[in-house]
């Protein structure tokens, strides 16, 4: 049995509202949309197929190449179905990529903790490999092998390979991250939304860890996400076509662009955070088309040609506070050739959010944005995006939004805000 040409359907994830965006990018390849639910898309195709997805899926998390799907009423039943299938052909039980990794969703009256499941299917898959082949593979959580996923719900269970093994959005370049930044998948989708391509300016104040500049950058030019990753689970599967991947790596470079149109600027008023997305960035191989710049959002440069401008301002007064703390947490020593050195001292923005009454209040930020965004608009014709998780805020930007459209960062419900730039921006008339 081996499925590398064998037609199954295949389940494509995503977070949570970003299913829009995967759909058109499946399309885009040429494949069929089967069905959509709020955080995954199914397809058909072949287990190849799925190394062109994990290359060039910007929205996705994980791409679940089905294998079989099957009736059952309790755990030893389950042990059975999962024992019958021939996994001595397609995992390996010997080298090194004899390991599995085993993930499941239980949605069943009998399971209250799907690492029951996990354990269940794992003993099937090794005892069986065992039987067959007088050796089994190691096991554990980690993903960086073969992974299978199991989805239990009522009497059904679906098993899948999970092709991607760590989720897509964990692109690899976010060797410094912030305290909750935006994941790499949810920033492509935001930039999708606004219907940016790389032809106009790209503006992002508040840059933090840098995630929306650097997608926006990769997109603008053509390059494949899954370029900035060397290990995936398909690469663990048996008669894996390694000759055939190589191919696919370089029609995506030759197809990659290596210079921008127009200018991508970021800006954030901490220098730990500009540091951070610029070190992002350099290991990403975009930091020399990007511009940094550490500065309050209302000081950040604007180009005189159109673009748009977007920023993910704070949610929450508690959240600005872990943010504090994370930051300062982040102030490390590290002992280089005997000697100690400190890693960062703590910024401006710091030593001001320390003093009590110091901080800016979340209302003087959306209204502050709200008339940066003004005095951009008498510059020219811009378009201004705000993403954001505290609804309450919005009024305070004082401006007539163009669209409204709902995402999730996390289980947080979020809003990407439209407005429409221009010398006499419309103002809502506050109560």
């Amino acid at each position: 049995m081996t499925p590398w040409k064998q037609k199954s359907r295949i389940l494509v994830t995503c977070p949570k509202g970003v299913s829009e965006y995967l759909k058109n990018e499946i399309e885009s390849l040429g494949f069929p949309i089967l069905r959509e639910i709020d955080t995954a898309v199914q397809t058909e195709g072949t287990l190849e197929d799925t190394m062109l997805f994990n290359l060039h899926l910007r929205t996705a998390q994980r791409v679940l190449y089905q294998l079989q799907t099957f009736k059952v009423i309790s755990p030893g039943e389950l042990y059975k179905k999962i024992n019958s299938i021939p996994w001595e052909e397609l995992i390996h039980d010997s080298g090194k990529s004899a390991y599995i990794c085993v993930t499941s969703i239980a949605d069943n009256p009998q399971i209250n903790d799907s690492r029951f499941v996990n354990q269940k299917v794992k003993d099937a898959i090794v005892d069986r490999i065992r039987d067959k082949r007088s050796q089994r593979p190691d096991s554990g959580a980690d993903k960086d092998k073969a992974v299978v996923h199991v989805y239990w719900k009522n009497d059904q269970v679906i098993v899948y390979l999970d092709t991607s093994g760590e989720r897509l959005s964990m692109r690899g370049y976010r060797k410094i991250p912030l305290l909750a930044p935006m994941q790499e998948a949810l920033a492509a989708a935001v930039i999708m939304a606004t219907g940016w391509h790389g032809n106009a300016a790209f503006v992002n104040p508040m840059c933090g860890s840098g995630t929306l500049a650097i997608e926006a950058a990769l997109i603008a030019l053509n390059r494949a996400p899954g370029f900035l990753r060397n290990n995936f689970g398909f690469m663990h599967i048996k008669d894996y076509p390694e000759e055939q991947w190589r191919d696919l790596r370089k029609k995506a470079r030759d197809y990659s662009k290596n210079t921008l149109p127009a200018k991508i600027i970021a800006t954030d008023i901490d220098s730990f955070a500009v540091d951070a997305a610029m070190r992002n960035a350099k290991t990403a191989g975009v930091d020399h088309l990007i511009e940094f710049q550490t500065c309050s959002f209302e000081n950040t440069p604007i180009p005189k040609s159109k673009g748009i401008i977007i920023l993910n301002p704070p949610y929450g007064e508690r959240l600005e506070a872990k943010e504090i703390n994370h930051r300062r947490d982040a102030e490390k020593k590290e002992t280089r050739a005997g000697k100690t050195v400190i890693l960062r001292k703590a910024s401006a923005r710091d030593d001001q959010q320390s003093k009590p009454g110091a901080p800016r209040g979340l209302e003087n930020i959306y209204q502050g944005v709200g008339d940066f965004f003004k005095s951009v608009g008498r510059a020219g014709n811009w378009r201004g995006y705000i993403f954001t998780g505290n609804l309450e805020m919005i009024k305070n930007v004082g401006l007539r939004t163009k669209r409204r459209l709902l995402f999730y960062n996390g289980d947080i419900e979020c809003r990407l805000l439209e407005y429409e730039l221009y010398a006499d921006s419309k103002k809502i008339r506050k109560e």
